[in-house]
């Protein structure tokens, strides 16, 4: 494998070239015409235009992407996380035109990507699950009235091709179900192009708990240890942290395992995240992500594993380097993801980086694409930056990262900087007592 086309863009596009270059890889970039100053667009050894500012005209455009791929000659094709990353549709499709997806099977995405198949290959695989419905819901109201009695208010509607907090609705009295399965049907068949919803336990104070696993072609599979990303907005992450307060050794051990035996029998390959809630000492699998993470920086902090240069190692056939007992914790890191938006509405907010200083210190790193003068532009997600702190423990860490919020610069735009500053000084935050619903509490 000789060359790569990183098909995405920001940070993590930048992430995964250096990432290739590391590797002595070669690099083709694409970029909509928003995104022709960017810095991995830049510093790729070849860049292609596939479109206007327009996502769906750019980067969701297969067929543009596939001739890009094509025209270079590249072997591989990287998709990053967000846009087409989880669509089997696409991974199929590179892999038709005689490129190497990097990522799972189109298969295994697919599975994966429908929540109500993925819980019962789960509850195959004898993960636990959230109580729920196990299974779509249909049409029949005394039926869908009755399941919810038996499961408990209140609970959780979810579209099962939803995601990032999308198509999703809680449900606190029976009078109120029926209309809240109507309407989320309706936003599931906008949103996702089918109306397939179900129907889950809505737990009262669960934290967000993510367990990293790794696998080969070859059938090896190990886990990376779990994460920590019960700070959300809109079930959107803001900080992460790895490891979990209260997670013992051998709760790790033990739902790792769990893990990675589902892999084995999912056939599972490259990089992968099993997403929990967890509440009362107890795991509940919620979804699996079939892709990189925003937050795989934590994991790399304290596993010293490059988890992208696996990716691209995996997908060119190569067995893992490491087995289970190989891989330490040691430390603590945390994460905060920093976003072009304005704090108290939290609207995007595009314009030209007038000011940018970068934090430095022991255990500091940032991912970042940022450079003075850059224009953000508005037709993206507003992720900017992630801001990683690394140290022998979590009260050092999070040291370090109130110094480097403290520090940084970003001046031109509006940023969620003093939102992060604000949770580090928060007594629950640093106590470790913190659910899923709390930051959302907080904003009231």
């Amino acid at each position: 494998m000789k060359k790569v086309l990183i098909a995405n863009r920001g940070e993590i596009a930048l992430r995964i070239l250096r990432a290739c270059k590391q590797l002595n890889l070669k690099t083709v970039t694409i970029y909509s015409k928003a995104d022709r100053h960017l810095m991995h667009v830049k510093l790729a050894d070849e860049a292609i235009c596939i479109g206007p500012a327009s996502s769906q005209k750019s980067y969701l455009n297969i067929p543009a992407i596939i001739s890009a791929a094509e025209v270079c000659g590249v072997d591989m094709i990287h998709p990053g996380y967000g846009f087409l990353s989880e669509n089997a549709d696409f991974a199929e499709q590179v892999e038709k035109s005689g490129f190497i997806f990097i990522g799972p099977r189109p298969k295994t995405i697919r599975t994966m990507g429908d929540k109500v198949m993925a819980i019962r290959t789960m509850q195959k695989a004898n993960i636990p699950c959230v109580p729920g419905s196990n299974g779509a819901l249909d049409y029949d109201t005394q039926k869908n009235l009755a399941l919810a009695e038996q499961i408990g208010y209140p609970v959780l509607i979810k579209a099962s091709a939803g995601g990032g907090g999308r198509g999703m609705r809680v449900v606190y009295h029976q009078s109120d179900l029926l209309s809240a399965i109507a309407t989320t049907r309706a936003e599931a068949k906008a949103a996702f192009t089918h109306d397939t919803i179900y129907l889950e336990k809505f737990l009262e104070k669960p934290r967000h708990i993510e367990i990293q696993v790794l696998a080969d072609t070859h059938g090896n599979v190990i886990h990376l240890g779990e994460r920590d990303c019960s700070v959300q907005r809109r079930h959107q992450k803001i900080i992460e942290e790895s490891t979990a307060v209260g997670i013992t050794k051998e709760q790790r051990n033990a739902m790792g395992e769990q893990c990675v035996l589902a892999c084995q029998q999912l056939g599972y390959q490259g990089v992968g995240t099993f997403e929990f809630l967890y509440e009362d000492g107890q795991f509940y699998f919620i979804e699996m992500n079939t892709r990189i993470q925003v937050e795989h920086p934590v994991t790399e902090m304290l596993t010293n594993v490059d988890l992208v240069q696996q990716q691209l190692l995996v997908a060119a056939g190569e067995k893992l380097p490491y087995q289970q007992k190989d891989i330490k914790f040691i430390g603590h890191a945390v994460e905060c993801r920093i976003n072009a938006e304005d704090p108290r509405n939290f609207t995007p907010s595009p314009g030209t980086v007038t000011l940018l200083h970068i934090p430095g210190g022991p255990g500091i790193r940032i991912d970042s694409h940022l450079y003075r003068g850059y224009l953000v532009p508005p037709y993206y997600d507003p992720l900017i930056a992630k801001l990683i702190s690394y140290a022998e423990d979590r009260p050092t860490a999070l040291a370090r990262m109130r110094t480097a919020l403290d520090e940084i610069v970003i001046e031109g735009i509006k940023t969620n900087i003093n939102l992060h500053q604000k949770i580090l000084l928060e007594d629950d935050f640093n106590e470790g007592a913190v659910s899923i619903h709390y930051l959302s509490k907080k904003l009231k």
